[in-house]
């Protein structure tokens, strides 16, 4: 029992599915791709806990901050671009085909802008809030 290639998810699904897709099975099993999937969704909830930064505002966050959430909306968007593709849709790469390399590489984009941002939001130059806006 398989699904068929052509089958996509929703579009607000894809990202996801394709981190899914990235983690190889280990033991025939498809747990770790689901805990990978799970973890991408509940790291946000974490998000408070993460951000160093003095600021709470964009507007006023440093070059750092800004660059990495550039990054995730790429990895995010290409992980949407890359979920309602078929595997072997570039090609085969030796063993591994293009899509599920690039998924891996933008799942770890994706991780990395959370698992990096005590440290990138902590050494970021951010502007001083103006008095009207910290009340």
């Amino acid at each position: 029992m398989k699904t068929p290639a052509q089958i996509a998810p929703v579009w607000y699904f894809t990202p996801y599915y394709a981190m899914l897709r990235a983690v190889p099975a280990f033991l025939r099993t498809q747990f770790w791709g689901v805990l990978v999937t799970g973890a991408a969704v509940l790291i946000f909830f974490f998000l408070p806990w993460l951000d160093r930064s003095p600021v709470k505002s964009i507007r006023y966050k440093g070059p750092y901050y800004k660059t990495a959430l550039a990054l995730f909306a790429l990895s995010f968007l290409a992980l949407g671009w890359l979920g309602t593709q078929p595997t072997d849709f570039l090609g085969k790469l030796s063993a591994m085909d293009a899509a599920v390399v690039l998924a891996r590489l933008f799942t770890l984009m994706y991780f990395g802008f959370f698992l990096l941002m005590p440290w990138y939001s902590r050494i970021d130059h951010a502007r001083h809030e103006p008095e009207r806006v910290i009340g």
